[in-house]
């Protein structure tokens, strides 16, 4: 009904074609839009993926994970089904003990010789305790009781399978016969046998160079004796101990004495009851030595070729079953024993697992001595001699090797990555595949000789215990990044191999099918039927049947089983038979690449080897460019944790763990992360410095390490934790110019600069230290002014007018400066308190050096000088308009050279010139101290909105009845208030107290001699005049040392001392200044009128000489000038207008109260002078006392 009910409206829409047409364009779009948007988000997320997958990637981390190999679920009797029942019993019975086999080399592999590698690892012997070795034994002796069973298991397994293949291959001919085996060989079972006695030969050759396990099981063996005397002591019963004991000399005498290996082969091979024969089976006999010689011609053609895949191990099996065929039955072959032995020249030792290496020739030896004795010493030695030469040219060619393996690797990668890219042809998909193939198993092979040569090499050098050059070193560690790298290889693209690998597989058993379906063809065709036709047959019927199906380990293995079989009575052409067997082979190598691969490429060695890790890391240091390798490194360094995770001997491998963590990244940061930190740190400094003179940075001299490339690096993964270099130079910079700005705020710039500099030049992000603000101004901090007040009154300059201290010298492009600001900055870091101890500090400082004063106007040669000036003064001023003349200063000033100069070239009045500056420069200071303090008081009152009415906050508090509390916090604040505003509207008279302090002792009788030093200011102003205009020519020089600009001190200096002195008029009746500028204002007449006089003759020489005299004298003029306004102007704060006499009758009639004998008071504060001590009693200001009145004792 519902169809015909539809069926008109879809006949309508039937006939309107144009809007159908329409809608489904419009559809289309859209749907095309959608997978446009789709397509592009999925390539984000790709995209992002790879940033983190790009690199080297932990594969245990995958959240999803692709597992190739395939899983048969079908058991070994559902797989076998042929109609020949015979058959099928033989090759499932062969095919489960190989199967078994397998079985036992896998947890052989993973947990026995895990177990028994780390044992003793995890603790360093400084570490480990009295009683530590006993409790790791105990807790392994558990682990040595599974290996125990497991060692028993393959005992039973080795008998059983010589059981099985002696029964098929009886020369009993009254037995009757299984199935006709004339020219059947079961090779993969005597593969097989190999590979079980390989385990059992690494067990022995653990144990043996194991020495921390056997002496710990000595010890353990003391301790279990000490219990065995007093067990109730360690509460044990004494009943349970004797089992005991008899279970540890069981593991003792078959594990740990070197004989797993040895027991196994004297097993009573034959039965008892006289089921199976094995020694006297001559059939068996022969069997067994046909497929030896066999095996070994294939293997022996392979060793040490570029297509060896596992020859070496299957070596090892070779020698072992050489060895229990001796055993068994008692003959040799002496040519095929001396063609084992001969193999050692060509391959001197094999890597059984991680750093145990055996000697095939030693195994040899020892295991059949009478064939030992066949041989002659000399070909034995040449063994030896061998190895010994195969490792000195192994180091000289590693450096070539790794050359030559990097340019294959690297085009062997760009293969992989242009052929995986190609999309595939139907037309020749055959091709595709086959060329894929052989990319593959062309990584594999790589990767195989590449782990065998650093396997091989580093562990000979530690057999043999020889040093390994550090060239050496660098070399295998670059063959470990190329394993790696193909490794990663693989994994980046296993999405696309994932998909080849089966396809490649597939192929190949396609090809193998049909070459079994031509052989069988063959046997079909041939009507003479047999027992043995019939079985070959069966066989190649079985092969076909397993073929058909996933390719799994076990149908690999009956296809090899049946084959054994189908592959006699010529069934295949030689020309046929060959290609299968390279096709069985590739299927093998395809069928398990993933697993291969990772086999190959598994770096769990380097454990033993982790001495090269520092040697490596100081190279990746070096060469920076490259340092995207150390993915590689540490990819290969993480390959031992899974192996760790078997370690019994700790109480979790936890522990073991966490110390290799430990360890490996104790070297990283020793031996390259605190290194690129410190020379990080050094580049940005030595930038930042470039004005000083720094050794020799120019790149084409010293070479250059660009070490930015460490900070392109994506972080490594390591354990739980990312390492990202990056951040950590980044955090270390950030702490390093933190620190070092809070120790020294005033450096905040040149660390600010070093920022900006590190994130142009490296990129790295760095954070704001965010440190105060005030930092800004901070300068040199007043407490180490205080402290070293003698050295900054030399070595900095005072300018009186914009009250300032200037660097005299400095080895930096720019000299630092001290004003108001930056004391006031450091009052407010300090405290009030502070302006008064730096007075303190002054008056020690002035007093030291008017002892020096002194003693240099009372020397005899400078007081005869100037009493004689003072007498020729008083004698001729009535001559000279009461004018000093110039010429006697002048005299003066020349004529003290002659008491002798310095070696820098100064004389005894320029000292006395550089004296008087720096006390001059210390009153300069102590006036910015005032300044300062008065700044930083008013800086901190700002917030008082009116001075002159300030609210009590304590009545305040009161009245609203606030807690106690808050009214203490009121009073405080109340008595802060108060002493901020006294402070402000007072400041405090330091200049009075330092004249007051000095004045009685500079007045007094006793110090005569120096009441003539007004009359040796005008030869010192002189001198002073000179030095200021040679200070000044030196700043247009290219060497400014000792250029200058301003030195007030000097003005400051006389001033004071002349207000000590109590000379203003004494050195005002001089008229000095006057008599220079007249003097001056002369010479520059006669020079003007001798200028006009030589311009009319044209003398150009002259003229220049005369323009020059002028110059001169005018700067000398003008330099007088600026002296007289500083000197001027510093007279102003020493009260230049009253004489002593008359300020001492002003204090009188100011005063307001008293205190003992004599005192002065001075606004607020008082003080007096005693025995040369002055003490000062003032308001000391403290944010959260009360102001108190503190006697302070300026000594």
């Amino acid at each position: 009904m519902a169809l015909e009910t539809l069926s008109p409206d879809w006949e309508f829409d039937r006939l309107d074609d144009g809007s159908q047409k329409i809608h489904a364009e419009v559809q289309l779009k859209n749907y095309g839009k959608f997978l446009e948007e789709y397509t592009s988000q999925l390539k984000r997320i790709e995209d992002a993926l790879d940033d983190s997958v790009g690199d080297v990637w932990d594969f245990s981390l995958d959240p999803i994970a692709l597992k190739l190999l395939p899983y048969e679920q079908s058991s070994l009797l559902e797989l076998i089904k042929t109609e020949n029942k015979v058959l099928n019993k033989v090759i499932t019975v062969y095919a489960a003990l190989c199967c078994e086999i397998k079985k036992l080399k896998y947890e052989a592999e993973t947990k026995f010789y895990n177990g028994l590698l780390f044992y003793g690892e995890g603790a360093t012997d400084s570490s480990m305790v009295e009683g530590d070795c006993q409790i790791q034994m105990g807790r392994f002796v558990s682990f040595l009781q599974e290996l125990s069973c497991f060692v028993t298991r393959c005992y039973e397994v080795v008998v059983n399978v010589v059981h099985q293949l002696a029964v098929l291959y009886t020369s009993n001919k009254n037995a009757p016969k299984i199935i006709e085996t004339s020219g059947v060989h079961f090779q993969a079972m005597y593969e097989h046998l190999g590979e079980l006695l390989t385990v059992l030969i690494t067990l022995d050759e653990i144990i043996d160079n194991h020495a921390t396990l056997k002496d710990h099981w000595t010890m353990y063996k003391r301790l279990l004796k000490s219990v065995h005397h007093n067990p109730s002591k360690f509460g044990i019963q004494e009943d349970k101990l004797k089992p005991f004991e008899k279970l540890l000399l069981k593991l003792e005498c078959q594990l740990l004495d070197g004989m797993i290996f040895q027991v196994c082969i004297e097993q009573q091979f034959d039965s008892v009851n006289g089921g199976v024969s094995v020694s006297k089976n001559s059939t068996f006999a022969e069997e067994f030595a046909h497929t030896l010689r066999t095996t070994f011609a294939n293997v022996e053609a392979k060793l040490g070729e570029p297509s060896e895949i596992d020859q070496r191990d299957k070596y090892v099996g070779i020698c072992g079953l050489f060895v229990l065929h001796f055993q068994i039955f008692r003959t040799i072959d002496k040519k095929f024993y001396k063609s084992l032995l001969d193999v050692c020249k060509k391959v001197p030792a094999i890597t059984l697992t991680a750093n145990i290496i055996w000697f095939a020739d030693n195994f040899l030896i020892q295991k059949i001595p009478a064939a030992a004795k066949l041989l002659d010493k000399k070909s034995i030695h040449a063994v030896k001699t061998q190895r010994e030469n195969f490792l000195q040219q192994k180091a000289q060619s590693l450096t070539k090797d790794m050359q030559s393996y990097y340019v294959l690797v690297s085009s062997w990668m760009t293969k992989m990555e242009s052929i995986l890219s190609k999309e595939q042809r139907v037309d020749k998909f055959a091709e595709y595949l086959s060329n894929r193939c052989n990319v593959f198993i062309q990584g594999f092979l790589y990767a195989y000789s590449l782990s065998t040569i650093i396997k091989t090499t580093m562990n000979l050098y530690m057999s043999m215990q020889k040093p390994m050059t550090k060239t050496s070193v660098k070399a295998l560690c670059r063959l470990v990044e190329l394993l790696k790298a193909i490794e990663h290889m693989f994994y980046r693209r296993s999405m696309v191999v994932a998909d080849s690998v089966t396809h490649i597989a597939q192929h190949l058993q396609y090809q193998a099918l049909h070459s079994i379906s031509v052989a069988k063809k063959r046997v079909v065709s041939d009507k003479k039927y047999s027992e043995q036709r019939l079985d070959v047959l069966s066989a190649l019927v079985l092969a076909e049947n397993t073929l058909n199906g996933p390719s799994t380990k076990q149908r690999r293995l009956i296809v090899s089983l049946a084959l054994s079989v189908g592959t006699q009575m010529k069934t295949f052409k030689d020309e046929e038979l060959i290609p299968l067997q390279l096709v069985l082979k590739k299927l093998d190598l395809i069928s398990e690449l993933i697993e291969r691969v990772r086999a190959q490429c598994d770096c769990c060695f380097l454990y033993w080897h982790r001495a090269v890790f520092p040697i490596y890391l100081d190279d990746v240091y070096e060469n920076a460019v490259d340092s995207a390798r150390l993915h590689y490194m540490f990819s290969a360094l993480r390959d031992c944790v899974p192996a760790m995770m078997h370690a019994r001997h700790l109480e979790s491998y936890e522990m073991l763990l966490e110390c290799y963590d430990k360890e490996i990244m104790e070297v990283l940061n020793e031996h390259l992360l605190d290194k690129l930190c410190k020379e990080i740190e050094k580049d940005l400094r030595l930038s930042v410095h470039t004005h000083l003179k720094l050794d020799d940075r120019n790149p084409f001299r010293v070479g250059m390490k660009d070490l930015a490339h460490f900070f392109f690096l994506n972080p490594i993964r390591f354990f739980n934790r990312f390492i990202d270099i990056k951040a950590y130079v980044t955090h270390y910079l950030d702490k390093t110019f933190y620190n070092l700005t809070t120790v020294a705020l005033h450096d905040w710039a040149t660390y600010s600069e070093m920022r900006n500099l590190a994130t142009q030049r490296y990129g790295l992000s760095m954070t704001e230290a965010h440190l105060p603000s005030q930092t800004l101004e901070q300068g040199l901090d007043v407490l180490e002014i205080m402290r070293n007040i003698h050295v900054f009154v030399s070595r900095y300059l005072y300018n009186l007018n914009n009250q300032i201290f200037i660097e005299r010298t400095s080895n930096n492009k720019h000299l630092n400066t001290i004003n108001i600001r930056h004391i006031a900055n450091s009052i407010r870091t300090h405290g009030t308190g502070i302006m008064n101890t730096t007075v303190n500090f002054t008056y020690q400082f002035l007093r030291k050096k008017f002892y020096i004063f002194s003693q240099f106007m009372y020397d005899e040669h400078i007081k005869s000088r100037l009493i004689k000036d003072i007498r020729f003064f008083r004698e001729v001023k009535d001559q000279n308009d009461h004018k000093y003349p110039f010429e006697r200063a002048d005299k003066f000033n020349r004529g003290i050279r002659k008491l002798g100069i310095t070696p820098d070239g100064q004389s005894y009045l320029d000292q006395f010139r550089q004296l008087i500056s720096q006390i001059g420069n210390a009153m300069g200071y102590v006036r910015m101290i005032r300044s300062g303090g008065l700044h930083c008081c008013s800086s901190a009152i700002r917030f008082v909105p009116d001075l002159e009415d300030i609210v009590n906050f304590e009545e305040l508090v009161k009245e609203e009845g606030l807690s106690e509390e808050t009214q203490k916090a009121a009073r405080q604040l109340d008595s802060v208030l108060s002493d901020l505003t006294r402070n402000f509207a007072e400041g405090t008279e330091y200049f009075k107290m330092l004249v007051d302090v000095f004045a009685p002792e500079f007045r007094s009788p006793k110090n005569m001699h120096l009441r003539n030093f007004y009359i040796i200011v005008p030869p010192l102003t002189l001198n002073f005049v000179e030095h200021s205009i040679s200070c000044k020519e030196k700043l247009n020089k290219k060497n400014k040392s000792g250029a200058a600009f301003t030195d007030d001190g000097f003005a400051m200096g006389v001033a004071y001392i002349l207000k000590l002195l109590d000379q203003y008029q004494e050195f005002d009746s001089l008229h000095w200044f006057q008599s220079v500028r007249e003097k001056y204002v002369k010479e520059i007449r006669a020079v003007a009128k001798q200028q006009n006089v030589q311009s009319t003759n044209q003398d150009e020489k002259l003229l220049q000489t005369m323009n020059l005299t002028h110059k001169r004298l005018e700067v000398c003029l003008q330099e007088f000038e600026l002296l007289y306004f500083s000197l001027s102007s510093a007279r102003i704060f020493f009260r230049a207008d009253k004489t002593a006499a008359e300020e001492n009758q002003e204090k009188k009639e100011k005063e307001d109260f008293f205190i003992g004998p004599g005192p002065f008071v001075l606004q607020g504060q008082f003080a007096y002078a005693d025995h040369g001590i002055l003490y000062q009693v003032c308001y000391d200001i403290s944010i959260i006392d009360m102001r108190r009145l503190c006697f302070y004792c300026l000594e």
